[in-house]
């Protein structure tokens, strides 16, 4: 065989090769658990979600098409799971995670960290008094993520429990409370009144807060319990407030 015979041999072969191997990564696989629209993602990415699954089994995952990230946030309620946090993550994600070490250190590492602080919030949460059905995350395109919460919203079961939280926390509340503190909170439960009134992220059995941190998340539950609280509980403090309106104009 001559020299120009071989040579067209190798590029040949050469070019085989990587037809084959675009092929392959080109290739779609169907991937075991929870999913949201149709995700499909190569064989090396499936190889991946099934090791990334077992790096963090404390949690569960559900892998969503790139088409459906923005309705798996907004029914985020539905993937509520009371034993594990759920992380809503999309097929982009995690195909660039597969391919790409620094890009998975990062990704992991923000799920890593949700874990760490799990059970500050679970401890943080007990302490309101609130039910929750469930807690999850979902990743973010900006190298972030976010948190959502789902809360029991049918309190009477809650009552009792609410209004020891509720004597507890008058009574633990000082007198010198700064007013900046208290004209935040209230900017903040105005701002949860009036996703009430338009009827987001809520059903009639569950409310679903969402947050870009951990301690963001803790904030709004409570403001949501102080919420729920206020529906069915006035302190005599506040009758007072509402008996003395200076209505002269």
């Amino acid at each position: 065989m001559g020299m120009t015979a071989q040579m067209e041999t190798i590029v040949e072969t050469v070019a085989a090769s990587r037809t084959q191997e675009a092929s392959n990564k080109n290739k779609k696989s169907n991937v075991s658990g929870r999913t949201v629209g149709n995700p499909q993602i190569s064989e090396k990415a499936a190889k991946y979600y099934e090791q990334l699954k077992a790096k963090f089994s404390d949690k569960e995952f559900v892998l969503v098409s790139s088409d459906m990230k923005e309705q798996a946030k907004a029914h985020a309620a539905g993937f509520a799971n009371p034993d594990k946090m759920v992380v809503l993550i999309d097929d982009e994600k995690l195909e660039k995670m597969a391919e790409d070490e620094n890009y998975r250190k990062q990704y992991e590492s923000i799920i890593a960290n949700a874990g760490n602080q799990m059970s500050q919030l679970q401890s943080s949460v007990s302490q309101t008094g609130a039910k929750v059905r469930g807690y999850g995350m979902q990743i973010n395109d900006n190298g972030t993520a976010s948190y959502f919460a789902v809360i029991d919203k049918s309190l009477s079961d809650q009552k009792s429990r609410i209004e020891k939280k509720a004597e507890e926390k008058k009574e633990a509340r000082k007198a010198d409370e700064k007013k900046a503190r208290k004209e935040q909170q209230k900017e903040r439960l105005d701002e949860r009144m009036k996703e009430r009134r338009a009827g987001k992220a809520q059903d009639r059995d569950t409310v679903t807060v969402t947050a870009n941190s951990i301690k963001e998340l803790i904030q709004k539950i409570e403001d949501e319990m102080y919420l729920g609280m206020s529906d069915r509980i006035q302190t005599e403090q506040e009758r007072r407030v509402g008996q003395n309106f200076d209505l002269r104009f």
